[in-house]
C-alpha cells in the first residue's frame, strides 16, 4: 500500500512565461510527504514559499514538474477537478483565518460540505462535533466579529477538516496571535496529528514552531533544502 500523500518531483514555477520579465520562482522542488507526517517549512519573505503552498494546495499548477496528490495527478487536473482537488483533499488554515463574515461558527464549518453535498442534516451534525473538537461547543452561533483571534482560528481548524482531507495545509497559523492563544492553537494541531493520524503541512518563518514538527524543510530563493529530521 502506497503511503505517500504528497509527490512532488522538479517542480519548476515560473510567471509571466516567454515575455521578457519571465520569472522563475521554483527551481526543480522534489518533496515527498508520507501519510500522517506532519512537517514544516521555513522560509523567509520572498523565498518561494507562499507559492510552493499554492502549488501544494492545488491553487495553483506547476509550469513543469510532476506532483501528485493523495493518488491524484495535479498537473493534469482541469479547473474544475482543481477544485474538488481542493475542496475535498486538502483544509486551508490561513493566518488570516478567511471566516465568512455576517456567517456564524456553524455555517462557517458547514461550507466546504455543502460544496461537497453532504445533506444538510449530516453537515450540520459534523459541524458541531468539530466545533465541540476544538473547544468551540459554546460558540456555534456567534459570528467572526463576535470571537477572539484563537477563535476564529479554532474554527478555521474545525473547518478545514470538514471533508476529512487528505492534509492540512497551515499558512503562519499562529501569525495574528499572541503567543499563548498560539501555543493552544499548536496543540489542537499535534492533537489531530498523534491522535486522528492528520497529514499536516506547516508554512512558517518561526523556527520555534517548526521544531515542534517531524521534519523541518528550509525554502532559500527558490530551493528547498532539509535541515534535520526531529526526534519525538
Amino acid at each position: 500500500m502506497n503511503d505517500t500523500i504528497i509527490q512532488m518531483e522538479d517542480i519548476i514555477k515560473r510567471f509571466y512565461i516567454g515575455e521578457p520579465n519571465e520569472l522563475e520562482i521554483l527551481h526543480g522542488i522534489s518533496l515527498t510527504v508520507k501519510k500522517g507526517e506532519f512537517i514544516s517549512i521555513v522560509g523567509a519573505s520572498g523565498s518561494g514559499k507562499s507559492t510552493l503552498m499554492n502549488l501544494i494546495g492545488a491553487l495553483d499548477r506547476p509550469t513543469l514538474g510532476h506532483y501528485t496528490l493523495d493518488g491524484t495527478v495535479v498537473e493534469e487536473a482541469d479547473d474544475h477537478e482543481l477544485s474538488s482537488i481542493r475542496n475535498r483533499k486538502v483544509g486551508f488554515v490561513f493566518q488570516n483565518f478567511n471566516l465568512i463574515p455576517r456567517t456564524n461558527a456553524l455555517k462557517n464549518v458547514e461550507l466546504p460540505m455543502m460544496y461537497a453535498g453532504v445533506p444538510m442534516r449530516e453537515r450540520t451534525a459534523r459541524a458541531k462535533e468539530l466545533l465541540a473538537m476544538v473547544g468551540m461547543q459554546d460558540r456555534f452561533t456567534h459570528q467572526p466579529n463576535e470571537l477572539s483571534g484563537g477563535q476564529k482560528q479554532r474554527c478555521a481548524i474545525a473547518r478545514a477538516m470538514a471533508n476529512d482531507p487528505a492534509i492540512l495545509l497551515a499558512d503562519e497559523p499562529t501569525g495574528a496571535l499572541d503567543s499563548k492563544t498560539g501555543r493552544m492553537v499548536m496543540d489542537i494541531f499535534h492533537k489531530l496529528n498523534k491522535e486522528q493520524g492528520k497529514t499536516i503541512v506547516l508554512i512558517t518563518h518561526n523556527r520555534e514552531l517548526s521544531a515542534e514538527t517531524g521534519r523541518i524543510l528550509h525554502m532559500r530563493d527558490g530551493y528547498l533544502s532539509e535541515d534535520r529530521e526531529v526526534v519525538a
